[in-house]
């Protein structure tokens, strides 16, 4: 196969995205929130856990803990039953009570719009960090995920693993107005169409645009 030139990726992408755009017009977070709080809260425990549990579990949670100040009174031990259905409960309730805390001391209860800030809370990641700007606060940004990744490296948009280079090649593709989109829509995608084991190709709305569609 002749190497494909960065103008030609670059058009291939832009079709991709038409496609998902097609596929899915209301691409969106599936975590459900109503605060940025909420939404950070709700993110960290979505770590190795579908959305599905997580909005299954956080009602009870933020009716009882709604604001940094109700979380950061609790201990980890008193979030534990809410989110027991929830891989890595405890972890996790650590997390969500440090983190409190942490909004508390650092930034007056608010949850900060910059990713540097957001990283240096406890069990929030870079990942987390986006998710948190672009879906609370309209800033442009790619949260990579296990199906952003994946979908990445199948499109032929990248050869990396790491997430952060992963977020790197897609940003050089797009133009940030796109960004959002882009990582909602790979995720629908990645969860309905174009699963881990067996991708259903003959489905897939850009299957004409990936390189690595089964014959």
């Amino acid at each position: 196969m002749p190497r494909e030139s960065k103008a030609a990726r670059r058009a291939r992408a832009a079709a991709v995205l038409e496609g998902l755009r097609i596929s899915y017009p209301d691409a969106r977070t599936e975590l459900d929130f109503g605060t940025p709080f909420q939404l950070l809260i709700a993110t960290v425990l979505s770590a190795q856990a579908t959305d599905v549990s997580v909005n299954a579990a956080t009602p009870a949670l933020f009716a009882r803990y709604p604001t940094p100040t109700a979380m950061a009174a609790a201990t980890p031990e008193q979030l534990e039953p809410f989110i027991r259905t929830i891989g890595l409960y405890r972890t996790k309730a650590r997390h969500c009570v440090t983190a409190a805390r942490a909004l508390l001391e650092r930034h007056g209860g608010e949850v900060p719009a910059s990713v540097a800030e957001l990283v240096a809370l406890p069990g929030v990641g870079r990942k987390t960090a986006n998710v948190v700007l672009s879906n609370a606060f309209g800033v442009p940004a790619i949260a990579v995920d296990t199906h952003v990744g994946r979908l990445a490296r199948r499109l032929g948009f990248t050869k990396h693993t790491d997430p952060d280079k992963v977020e790197q090649d897609l940003q050089a593709l797009y133009p940030p107005e796109d960004w959002v989109f882009l990582h909602h829509a790979l995720i629908l995608h990645g969860r309905r169409v174009c699963v881990a084991r067996k991708p259903a190709c003959s489905a897939c709305s850009v299957a004409a645009l990936c390189p690595s569609r089964a014959a």
